[in-house]
């Protein structure tokens, strides 16, 4: 059981039941139908989690729970062709697709000029035209009956994307998938769901960018799966600027087999309360995962980024770099797990994590684990928690940069430190933006770097 069932529950949980028999009739003939019916029986067992659960010991789910959200795609949404262009990186010269308000979107979407071998389509498309290819991977790279939201969202699949890159293929252009968030008269909740299938030796960069504008109140519950075959490298860009009144929880899961490599980078700057997830596999000698993330909060936000690397085959390696800047009332969660198995000798494991707490309200929870069952192996961990540097300020003002613009330059300068194990040039510079874009003075920052 990972929540609790109690009559308030019970009737948070009977808004979902109803969007759900809706959902299931529309969708009645779907080979997917009993999936989804046997995870939603989970999560009505289950319930939302809630700060008993040693998972969620820091992140109280209760904003979420409180409101009544729409679970069924409104595809009647009208988008501004500026709202949406300055959104997914036109410049950037990706393969796009766009999603708005949960539902695809054939008109903003470009997914041109790709290899015949290659399958890149919503989920929507494949679940109905690709059952067999499916049927292999699509929940097989989860643990469903471990968290209420990966079951809440396989219950709702409505889309998402399905990507699948044979052997030896190497994808140069960036594949960019945007979910955006418009305003609507009803709060409604969207559950995407993406499944990435990597072949023998393939190569891709994936960005996942999740946008909303406005004020709007909504809940994005994300599941993605990725599967990398002998070779492969795969590395995914997880942008997360939701509107400040929006809920984000989101769930990577990968699997890495013999020699893959898989970089995960993660920015969160929007959203009320947010988790992100990431659940990895090493499967396979030689696998190694990266992980770097960048979390920054104002006001009263809430962002929980949790991470479980199970080591499971010898000279397999990890790498965590997450670093948190918090100001106002709002609050970080870091909570890196790794495991190493018994018979995964002569791995190397290295998690850190860095936070720097702007005002005296703002705090951060930080909880790197090791759980070792093998005993030739290299792991270290460890995190800090500070403040600005004075000596570094006074030296700053002492150049006759001002206080405020001071504290921002040092604010980036801790903040460029994971983006700069970035080597996208492009992806890097829009990242950077983003990031001074949080600061004060943020146009004179932009002259000194």
């Amino acid at each position: 059981m990972t929540g609790f069932i109690n009559k308030k529950m019970k009737d948070i949980i009977d808004n979902y039941a109803a969007d759900f028999t809706e959902l299931q009739s529309i969708r009645k003939n779907d080979w997917f139908s009993k999936h989804r019916k046997s995870a939603f029986n989970f999560f009505k067992e289950s319930g939302f989690p809630n700060t008993k659960n040693e998972d969620w010991k820091y992140t109280d789910t209760k904003p979420i729970t409180k409101n009544v959200f729409s679970n069924i795609s409104n595809t009647n949404i009208v988008a501004r062709d500026n709202e949406v262009n300055e959104i997914i990186f036109k410049d950037l010269e990706c393969i796009n697709l766009v999603f708005i308000n949960g539902a695809y979107s054939e008109e903003y979407s470009d997914i041109k000029n790709i290899s015949d071998k290659v399958i890149i389509k919503n989920m929507a498309n494949a679940l109905v035209n690709d059952e067999n290819l499916l049927k292999e991977h699509l929940t097989q790279h989860i643990d469903q009956d471990s968290s209420s939201f990966t079951a809440l969202n396989t219950a709702f699949i409505q889309d998402g994307i399905y990507i699948n890159i044979p052997k030896d293929i190497d994808i140069e252009r960036p594949i960019n998938i945007n979910y955006i968030s418009m305003d609507g008269s009803n709060a409604f909740a969207t559950h995407p769901r993406n499944l990435i299938l990597m072949g023998e030796n393939s190569n891709a960069t994936i960005i996942e960018n999740y946008v909303g504008n406005g004020d709007s109140n909504y809940f994005t519950n994300s599941v993605t799966e990725t599967f990398l075959s002998q070779g492969a490298m795969l590395k995914h860009y997880k942008i997360q600027q939701e509107s400040f009144n929006a809920f984000h929880i989101g769930s990577l899961n990968t699997s890495l087999s013999k020699d893959s490599r898989f970089e995960s980078h993660s920015v969160s700057i929007g959203g009320a309360l947010v988790r992100n997830n990431i659940n990895a596999n090493l499967n396979g000698e030689g696998a190694e995962i990266i992980m770097n993330g960048l979390y920054m909060t104002d006001n009263a936000q809430h962002v929980d980024n949790h991470t479980h690397v199970n080591h499971l085959k010898p000279h397999t390696h990890s790498h965590q770099n997450y670093r948190g800047v918090l100001n106002g009332k709002s609050r970080g969660v870091f909570n890196g797990k790794v495991v190493v198995h018994p018979k995964a000798q002569k791995i190397e494991a290295y998690q850190n994590n860095a936070n720097l707490l702007l005002s005296d309200d703002s705090e951060i929870d930080t909880k790197p684990e090791l759980e070792i069952y093998a005993d030739d192996v290299k792991c270290t961990h460890g995190a800090t928690v500070g403040q600005l540097d004075d000596d570094m300020l006074f030296y700053l003002r002492s150049r006759a940069v001002d206080e405020q613009t001071a504290r921002s330059l040092l604010t980036y300068a801790f903040a460029d430190e994971v983006l700069n194990e970035i080597n996208f040039k492009e992806i890097k510079n829009k990242l950077e933006q983003l990031v001074i874009s949080r600061l004060p003075d943020s146009s004179l920052i932009r002259e000194y770097v």
